[in-house]
């Protein structure tokens, strides 16, 4: 392991969540490297909370843990999981949060976290990621066997990440808006590859058409809509000194439409 372990979260900061979640961990390995991803993204916003992961876990070392407490079912009986790749390890819950990264990256294990041992008595139906989560990710880092954790288990892939390709064109969904406004889809460049040169595309994005595709944010005149592939790899929908999503009524969800007039 990489001694390790990112946190990402809707918690924020005005709260005491974040400091549980590092009390735990620390508690169980002193010597543990934590680095927060962010914790502010919007609350159960599970699409955002997988993007941000998706673009930031490949910048870090391999065997780093990442723990991803988004988890608008917590108490229910959806799965606590632990998802190991080539690149590191996944904790969090199955609800589609790892979707995008499971796309890109091969499935070793996973297990079901149900190891009673592993977890923070007594169990709170609200704070897994203090008393699951947390511990699992700590357990992991000092050494515990990742058989251990539980049963094996198939993670959930979600249908928000998954673009739809149409004999029009592609048709996908807004997964993300940035600091900026950018609001960046689920459709990557290999969705449109092999079906004409990018200049030729136009797309639609909530109720507004036409927009072009372009390499950068400088090529658009000041203040117009454009799409363009981010540093994710994937479509954004920008306005060239302006907020796309302030200013075209863009959201998480949000559909978009891809096309060759």
């Amino acid at each position: 392991m990489a001694g390790i372990i990112t946190l990402l979260s809707d918690f924020g900061q005005s709260d005491g969540y974040v400091a549980c979640l590092k009390g735990v961990i620390l508690g169980i390995c002193p010597d543990v490297r934590m680095v927060d991803i962010s914790h502010m993204i919007k609350p159960q916003d599970i699409r955002s909370a997988g993007f941000i992961l998706f673009s930031s876990y490949g910048c870090f070392p391999r065997g780093t843990i990442h723990l991803v407490v988004v988890d608008p079912g917590v108490g229910t009986d959806r799965l606590a999981i632990a998802v190991r790749t080539s690149s590191g390890v996944f904790i969090g819950p199955d609800n589609g949060i790892f979707s995008l990264v499971l796309q890109k990256e091969a499935v070793l294990e996973a297990r079901s976290i149900e190891n009673p041992d592993l977890q923070k008595r007594p169990v709170s139906k609200t704070f897994h990621g203090r008393d699951i989560f947390a511990p699992a990710a700590a357990h992991l880092l000092a050494g515990l066997p990742f058989g251990l954790l539980g049963p094996t288990c198939s993670p959930a892939i979600s249908e928000w990440a998954l673009p739809c390709s149409t004999p029009e064109g592609v048709e996908g969904e807004i997964i993300h808006v940035d600091r900026f406004g950018n609001s960046i889809t689920n459709v990557s460049g290999d969705a449109l590859r092999g079906r004409g040169s990018l200049e030729r595309w136009r797309v639609q994005a909530g109720e507004v058409s036409g927009l072009p595709v372009m390499e950068t944010y400088g090529q658009a005149p000041h203040g117009s809509a454009i799409a363009l592939m981010g540093s994710s790899g994937f479509f954004e929908i920008a306005i060239s000194g302006g907020n796309a999503a302030s200013e075209l009524g863009l959201n998480t969800g949000s559909r978009v439409i891809f096309g060759i007039p």
